[in-house]
């Protein structure tokens, strides 16, 4: 397990969250080990809207009650989306996910300051970006992350997910591609296509806020969306295809949630 020391450096903003947070380091089904990112929190503490619920917490082998902030500690769920838990994620009662990297720690030891993309927070900022890129720029898909404030990032389409990231958490992450008509800038192309950090299909909802906010026109949903599954037993990652929940690389089930 983590120490407390390990675990006194908090994201930025972390420990004056207004609510309890839980940063997710391992899983054996429904045991996870975890950081408090800001508590405390209790036993029979709900997670993601009410699918998660708190039923044990363990710290140094001693059943507590709560969970104070910057500390660890083996934590029991209970509930339907137990199968999806999965490390270095972070969960909250009611907000979207978190996610953290888990590709390649070369690729994000090798990210340097100033690689991050372009913050688009508003459609002045989208309508500035849009002009220094060139129409061959445009004719492709860019990089891009929702990052943990919920800020649109934007980056060149071979760019790192973890370097237009800063190396920080997401909330969503992938490809988009975009056109520009009478009516304005609108997105044409957008998936959640990251091996770097998996995001689920159900990160959408931050997508889209980040959209708004851009002031670009979408459509309701990714257009491609993609499922992403670690073996259990080879530990390679899988993208599922055609709903083919079976590891290509050793040939073991995979969860479906």
């Amino acid at each position: 397990m983590h120490t407390d020391a390990e675990a006194a450096a908090l994201p930025p903003g972390a420990g004056g969250l207004a609510v309890p947070q839980l940063e997710i380091y391992s899983v054996e089904g429904p045991v996870c080990v975890v950081r408090c990112w800001s508590g405390p929190v209790r036993v029979g503490q709900t997670f993601e809207d009410g699918r998660l619920t708190v039923t044990a917490i363990q710290r140094y082998s001693r059943r507590v009650e709560t969970l104070d902030t910057a500390h660890s500690a083996k934590v029991t769920f209970s509930g339907d989306a137990v199968p999806r838990l999965r490390h270095s994620t972070a969960i909250s009662p009611t907000g979207p996910r978190l996610y953290g990297y888990v590709g390649d720690p070369a690729i994000r030891a090798a990210v340097r300051p100033g690689t991050e993309g372009r913050a688009i927070r508003t459609p002045g900022d989208f309508a500035a970006w849009a002009s220094e890129q060139t129409p061959d720029d445009l004719a492709e898909p860019f990089t891009y992350v929702i990052d943990a404030d919920g800020v649109l990032r934007l980056a060149p389409r071979h760019s790192e997910h973890v370097a237009c990231a800063a190396r920080g958490w997401v909330f969503g992450a992938g490809e988009i591609a975009f056109t520009h008509d009478g009516d304005g800038w609108a997105v044409t192309s957008l998936t959640n296509q990251s091996t770097g950090y998996c995001p689920d299909p159900d990160s959408w909802p931050p997508v889209s806020a980040a959209l708004s906010l851009a002031g670009l026109a979408y459509t309701d949903g990714f257009t491609h969306a993609f499922v992403f599954r670690h073996c259990g037993g080879c530990e390679q990652l899988n993208v599922v295809r055609d709903g083919f929940f079976v590891c290509v690389f050793c040939g073991a089930d995979l969860h479906h949630e």
